[in-house]
């Protein structure tokens, strides 16, 4: 199978650190059409509410996470991704006893987070 571009590997200690999470941007490496956000969070931290213009995942690896989307609310496990639809308000915390951890797909080669009041919840 051929590639237009060589294999490369990214050392996640070398990616920025913005916030709660470690980030990947696709415009950093090469133009990719996803971000990645490494999200290691102890009991009880998380994002306000926020949306994107785009789709996004949480895939939870280990820990327990209580997310809303919208109206709905799901408590989300190891083994468990959460889908986000593109324009929906969503935030998440963890709600368990170890660290949170998950990384959060962005289906776009940068993230771009528009950042909203309160919604309650």
């Amino acid at each position: 199978m051929a590639c237009s571009r060589p294999m490369h590997v990214i050392d996640l200690a070398d990616l920025p650190v913005d916030g709660l999470t470690r980030e990947l941007q696709g415009t950093d490496h090469g133009g990719l059409p996803v971000s990645l956000l490494f999200v290691d969070l102890a009991p009880g931290r998380g994002p306000s509410w926020h949306r994107h213009e785009y789709l996004e995942l949480f895939v939870v690896l280990d820990g327990e996470a209580t997310v809303d989307v919208g109206d709905e609310r799901v408590i989300a496990r190891g083994g468990q991704v959460v889908v986000a639809p593109a324009g929906v308000p969503h935030r998440f915390v963890n709600s368990g006893t170890t660290n949170l951890r998950q990384i959060d797909v962005h289906l776009n080669e940068h993230t771009v987070t528009e950042w909203l009041p309160d919604l309650g919840g």
